[in-house]
Order: C-alpha cells, then sequence, then structure tokens
C-alpha cells in the first residue's frame, strides 16, 4: 500500500469511527440531552456550563459506563469500542474550537474596543463591566465559537417592564419569576423583591442584547480567547452595596456577617417574637439544598431583604421572605483533599459593598457580585496538595477580607491572610507556626515545626473601638504525641489580637500549652462590655471559661464549667494550667477528660450583655487517648495517635447560662441529647433563646429562667447556628436544619 493510500484508509477509518459516534450518541443519549447536548426533555445540557461535571475526556468514559449514582443518569453496557466512541462525540461537543476560522480571523485587539464599546455595559469580563448580562469572563472556553456566532447574531432572552400599583416603572431581567412574587434585576443594577400584590402589570419585551450586524470576526476573536478564570482584578473598586458602617452596626432586623454583630456575641435586638406570642411561631418556607454533604454548617446572612447561604464550594442568594432562589454560584468538589475540607464543611460567606466572599474547600478565597454572583476575583490562599482547605466564614474589618485555613489535624503550617476587598489582592499574613529562626520557634523543640498545624477555621471577631483584631487557632500537630514538639508550641490554642491594617501580633493568650488532647482553642471569641471593662469571654474546649481583658490580654478569671475535668487542677496566676499528672497520651492507652470533642466546642454561643448572661452547650464526657509515632505524609492526617471513647463516663450535652459577673451558672437544661458538635445558640432581646436540641428539635426556652416555651421537630441533624432578620415588617429565625434552610414566623395578623 502505498503512503497516499495509508493516509485515505486512516482518514476513512477515522471518519467511520466519528460516525459510529456520533450514530451512538443520537441512539442512546441525544433523547436526554439534546441532539447538539444543549439540553433535551429529560436531561440537563452540557455544552454551556460554567461549572462543568467533566473536565477531561477520561472522565466520559467513566459516566458512560458507571452513570450517576442518585440522578437518571444510567451505566451502559456497551463494547468498548462503541462506548469510547461515543464518549469522544460527546467530548467534540462541548469542547470550544478556537481554532476554527470564525475565531481567529478577526483581532482580538479590534474585538475588545468593540466589546468595551457596545457590549460591556451589561457583560461583565474579568470582573469589570455590567451584571444585566451573563459573566463572560471564561465565554472562549465554556462555549463552542458556532454557539459565540449565534448568540451575537440574536440569541434568546427578553426584558420585563413591570408597573407597580404605587405608580412606579422598572425595566430589567427576571432573575426569577411565580405566580407570588418576582425577582427583577433593574436595568442600573439594583435588585427588586416583588410580591404579586404590589405588581399592576408586567410585560415582556425584547431582549437587551441588540444583535450584532456585519461582520462579527473581531468580537469572535477577543471572546473566543476569554478561556481563564479571573485572578486578581487590578485597580477595580469596590462597588455600592452594604458599607463596613452598617456591619459595624447593622441597620434594623439585618444580619450581615457570621455572628450577626462582629462582637461574635449572636444577640439580636428584635423583639415581636416573644415568650407572649412564641407558641404561635411556625415554619413559612424551607429551601433544600441538593446534594449538600451532611448537615450544613451555614449561618445565613441577609442585608437588604435578600438571604445568602453556602454549602461546599456553592452560594444561593434567596429572597429572604420567600426563599426563592436569586442566583446559585457553583463550583465542583476538589478531588484529594484530606481533612474536614474533604468532607466538605462550609459555614458561611461574608459581605461588603456589592460583594459575597466565600472560602473554598481547596483554599482558595472568591469575591463574587452580590447581584448576579458573577465571580470578581479569586486568590489562592494555600496549596491543598500539602494538606491545606478552608472551612470557615471570612470576616470583613474596614476595607479586608480575613480568612484562614483548615488541616490542623493533617499537618499544615497555620497562618490568617488580609486581602483587598475590591481587588483581591494580599495586604498581610499572620503565621501562627512560627518559622526556623524565628524567636517563637524556641517553644518547638524537635522535628514537628516544619508541620505544626494551628489553623485558624473559625471566624474571628473584631472591636471598631480598641481597633483590635480576635482570631482563636488550633491545636499543634502532631496531636496526641508531643515527643517532638517540647515546649509550649506558640501560637497554637490561643486567642491571637492583631492590628486588622497590618496583622502585628499586639497580644496572645493560650489557653492550653503543649496540648496532647486535640483541644483547639477555635470556641468563639465573644466581646462584652460589661460594667465599664472591656471583656473577651471563651467557654474552652479544655473545660475552663475564661475572661480576659481585650485591650490588654491580662487574665482575668478562669473557673471549670464541667465537672469531668482531670487534666488540670486549676489556672494558675500566671494564666498557666496547673497541670495533674497521669493525664499524657500512652501507647496502651490513658483516660484524659474533657474528650477529644471538647468540654465546648466551635458552635456558637451568645451573650445578653444587659443581663450579663452567657449562653453556651457543655459536654460531660471523656476519652482514652492512645499515641504512636508516625511521619507526616502529603494527604493524610498528623496525629501521632488515635482515640477511642471512654463509654463509662457517658456523654451528657448542657445548654448553660454563665453569669459573667459572678462566675457562677444562673440556669441549665441539662439532657440537651447528641454530641457537642450540634446547633448554636441565638438570644434576643425578648427574652429569647434558640437552639436546636440533640433530637432533631428547634427549641425557644425563656432567656432569664431556662423554662422551655415551644418547639418544632425537624427530624434533622445539628450543625449549624440560628439567627434572625427582617423582612416586610416580620421578624423571623432562621436555622439550617440537615440540608435545608428553615425560616419561622409568627402568622400575619
Amino acid at each position: 500500500m502505498t503512503l497516499r493510500a495509508t493516509v485515505c484508509f486512516l482518514a476513512a477509518a477515522l471518519a467511520g469511527w466519528a460516525q459510529a459516534g456520533q450514530t451512538g450518541y443520537l441512539a442512546r443519549c441525544a433523547g436526554c440531552h439534546g441532539e447538539d447536548g444543549s439540553g433535551g426533555g429529560h436531561g440537563p445540557g452540557f455544552v454551556q456550563l460554567a461549572a462543568p461535571r467533566v473536565t477531561a475526556r477520561a472522565q466520559l468514559s467513566d459516566i458512560l459506563r458507571h452513570g450517576i449514582p442518585g440522578t437518571a443518569m444510567p451505566a451502559f453496557a456497551l463494547p468498548p469500542a462503541e462506548l469510547e466512541a461515543i464518549a469522544d462525540y460527546t467530548w467534540s461537543l462541548k469542547t470550544a474550537a478556537p481554532a476554527t476560522p470564525a475565531a481567529t480571523t478577526g483581532d482580538a485587539a479590534k474585538g475588545e474596543r468593540e466589546f468595551n464599546a457596545r457590549c460591556a455595559r451589561c457583560h461583565m469580563v474579568r470582573g469589570r463591566g455590567g451584571v444585566l448580562g451573563p459573566d463572560l469572563t471564561t465565554v472562549g472556553r465554556d462555549r463552542t465559537p458556532a454557539q459565540l456566532s449565534a448568540a451575537l447574531r440574536g440569541g434568546p432572552g427578553s426584558s420585563l417592564t413591570v408597573t407597580l400599583h404605587d405608580g412606579r416603572i422598572l425595566r430589567g431581567i427576571a432573575r426569577n419569576r411565580s405566580p407570588f412574587d418576582l425577582q427583577l434585576l433593574a436595568v442600573e443594577g439594583t435588585l427588586h423583591l416583588l410580591r404579586s400584590e404590589q405588581i399592576r402589570s408586567a410585560v415582556a419585551g425584547p431582549s437587551f442584547m441588540e444583535p450584532v450586524r456585519g461582520d462579527t470576526s473581531h468580537l469572535l476573536a477577543y471572546l473566543a480567547m476569554l478561556r481563564e478564570p479571573v485572578g486578581i482584578a487590578a485597580g477595580a473598586t469596590l462597588g455600592p452595596g452594604i458599607p463596613f458602617a452598617d456591619i459595624v452596626r447593622p441597620r434594623p432586623g439585618e444580619w450581615p456577617t457570621y455572628n450577626g454583630l462582629l462582637s461574635g456575641n449572636r444577640f439580636s435586638p428584635l423583639t415581636q417574637i416573644r415568650p407572649a406570642n412564641v407558641s404561635k411561631l411556625a415554619p413559612q418556607w424551607m429551601f433544600p439544598i441538593p446534594g449538600a454533604p451532611g448537615s450544613l454548617q451555614t449561618t445565613p446572612l441577609v442585608v437588604d431583604g435578600v438571604m445568602y447561604v453556602s454549602s461546599v464550594n456553592e452560594v444561593y442568594a434567596l429572597d429572604a421572605g420567600t426563599g426563592r432562589t436569586i442566583w446559585h454560584f457553583e463550583r465542583p468538589r476538589t478531588k484529594g483533599l484530606a481533612g474536614d475540607a474533604a468532607s466538605g464543611i462550609n459555614r458561611g460567606v461574608a459581605i461588603l459593598g456589592d460583594r459575597v466572599f466565600l472560602a473554598t474547600d481547596h483554599a482558595h478565597l472568591l469575591a463574587l457580585h452580590r447581584a448576579t454572583g458573577h465571580v470578581l476575583w479569586e486568590v489562592e490562599m494555600a496549596d491543598y496538595r500539602e494538606n491545606y482547605g478552608a472551612t470557615g466564614a471570612p470576616l470583613v474589618v474596614n476595607d479586608l477580607v480575613i480568612a484562614g485555613i483548615s488541616g490542623g489535624d493533617e499537618g499544615v503550617r497555620g497562618f490568617l491572610d488580609a486581602y483587598r476587598a475590591a481587588t483581591g489582592e494580599r495586604v498581610w499574613r499572620f503565621w501562627t507556626i512560627p518559622a526556623r529562626g524565628d524567636k517563637e520557634a524556641a517553644t518547638w523543640k524537635g522535628n514537628a515545626l516544619d508541620h505544626g498545624c494551628g489553623t485558624t477555621w473559625l471566624t474571628g471577631t473584631y472591636d471598631p473601638e480598641t481597633r483590635l483584631l480576635y482570631w482563636p487557632t488550633g491545636n499543634p500537630c502532631p496531636d496526641y504525641n508531643g515527643d517532638e514538639r517540647v515546649g509550649d508550641n506558640l501560637y497554637t490554642d490561643s486567642v491571637v489580637a492583631l492590628d486588622p491594617a497590618t496583622g502585628k501580633l499586639r497580644w496572645h493568650y493560650q489557653f492550653t500549652p503543649h496540648d496532647l488532647h486535640d483541644w483547639d482553642a477555635t470556641e468563639p471569641p465573644v466581646l462584652a462590655d460589661l460594667d465599664g471593662r472591656k471583656l473577651l469571654v471563651q467557654a474552652n474546649r479544655n473545660g475552663f471559661f475564661y475572661t480576659l481583658d481585650r485591650v490588654t490580654g491580662r487574665l482575668l478569671r478562669a473557673q471549670p464549667f464541667v465537672r469531668q475535668l482531670t487534666w488540670a487542677s486549676g489556672i494558675g496566676a500566671d494564666g498557666r494550667p496547673v497541670l495533674l499528672p497521669g493525664n499524657e497520651p500512652a501507647a496502651g492507652g490513658q483516660r484524659t477528660c474533657p474528650s477529644v470533642a471538647g468540654a465546648a466546642n466551635w458552635t456558637s454561643t451568645a451573650l445578653d450583655e444587659r443581663s450579663g448572661l452567657y449562653y453556651f452547650f457543655a459536654h460531660e464526657s471523656c476519652t482514652i487517648y492512645s499515641k504512636r509515632t508516625e511521619p507526616w505524609q502529603a494527604g493524610q492526617s498528623f496525629y501521632g495517635g488515635t482515640t477511642r471513647r471512654s463509654a463509662a463516663d457517658g456523654g451528657e450535652k448542657i445548654l448553660k447560662a454563665m453569669d459573667l459577673r459572678t462566675g457562677k451558672v444562673a440556669w441549665e437544661i441539662p439532657n440537651i441529647g447528641g454530641s457537642i458538635l450540634g446547633s448554636g445558640v441565638l438570644a434576643t432581646a425578648a427574652s429569647l433563646v434558640f437552639y436546636g436540641d440533640g433530637r432533631g428539635a428547634f427549641v425557644a426556652a425563656d432567656a432569664a429562667s431556662g423554662k422551655l416555651l415551644w418547639h418544632f421537630n425537624t427530624g434533622a441533624n445539628w450543625r449549624a447556628g440560628p439567627m434572625t432578620y427582617t423582612v416586610g415588617g416580620r421578624q423571623w429565625i432562621a436555622v439550617a436544619a440537615g440540608n435545608t434552610i428553615l425560616a419561622f414566623s409568627l402568622p400575619r395578623e
């Protein structure tokens, strides 16, 4: 066979292979996904996904072979050749082809100028532009040139002109619409949450996007090159929206940050729901988050009538009065993670200006546009392949976004970062674990320093008067074996007070020096102004309740708050624990109290400064701690031992009300049920405390006496704290129960 004949033979074979793939796709896949992959009657499209399930050709074969569990996508038992031909053809449908003539004959520079002149008013690219239309930052990756060309010539879409009964006329696009309500994004970028009784008429009109006539080659060339996600948005400015002043002093009925207030006290001044009427409290709407791993740990935020809730790598913006979706941002979960990040934990978002800030499972920090969910910037805080992750809600302070990292049982080097909210530029980093040669390294004698942990995975607090940022830190590693980290191991198990502008340390207090029991200090550091004193209080995992002077860090009081406490007899005048012998982990196991889960944990607490009562969960339990020698390895935990429950010691959970003036327990509700890892606590000015018990009930108690007043059975496991807000003149209580957001209110009068 001649060379020409061979080439012709191979070309014919490849053409036959492609034809077989197309034939197989049309026979087996097109009925659900459409002839061109854009979606059919029974399945989704897969050619325009901003967050694709499949990012590599090999994944398609696996999906065809095994299906997608939990969905309607079945497994196909096909001969290998037929299956691979279908996979090839399917991949060709979803792969952009920027090398085609339609995308390359134009001048991309001219196309960019044309885009800025005629398209940027509605469309955003790399954090700049309008929000009325889709974000086009990665459109060249997500759409083929043929799809881009069709869109430029005039695709589907419509505008909406709404006339209200009060005479106002609004024009924009419907983010969501039902017979009962309408979420309208107006042409000026303002979001209007409308109810049907407000609307006189709503008339559909032509799309805001005018078809491009004539030569589109330059625009196509520019759009086809838009493939990379946005990084730092150099030169960007923070848009209008929520100023920091409204986070320092929230507007009535809003919950603009993780704990409601920067002080972390989870106390609301709302009084519409009272002991006299709480028995009428009832669920008004519910919003399940599909595919959420385990029980949600998010605390919703509410500003301007919009609720923001998160799960791992996703955020929903909801109408806080109806629970209806306004927008949804999602990224695929990252494979190959270790520790808490691998389990899909996310505790919430932060808001400032026109931005919503989210930390992803693989330690990226994102800024999303508050009205649309468009990505404005994205930065990598740390390399997840070195066991880093992120699970906590960020905190905004002035014009900065403060974010911590997880991996505190996986041998990372802990730090806390601050980024410019407008651009994503990193302003400072505070290392919680010293580098070799630093003076604090003297508190780490041995080889463990390089993987010392001390992570920053729980949201801190901020005092605008003292201008100090307070952040709790996690345990040292390896957790249960201290042989290679002799010393106090700074700054693990501490609260650090930082200058938020520079990240410089002002003071620190270490609760558990040389921790051998995994007693993170990542419990809420709550700020209290009581009798003229500026205090920081914390119910620590080690079983002691601490009161500090938050200006100086000086210890004012430390007392046990559980009965089962074997490791220390008290806290000395120097602030250090007075250790009791026989509590170090041993090869054969050693019983120590509290348990590894702690006498307290990360779940939210609440403080009413008027009464001086502080509400928190306590846990009476013990653990058998064992130690062993093990090296650090990427992708694995770095415990240096194991633990098991001390079954003979029970495990009672108690809601306590601590009087901060006297240091005594004012009242308690015993036998809450469940582990210490449950719901958090919310207190209101109407003398109510809300919490979830271990049997699935959402409960309201009298804040002064602890008397149980109301409950609603959800049947769900709790991992999130409740919050409260007002919309439409009504007070609401919202909480994540299992994988569902529940919103409660009183009946309309």
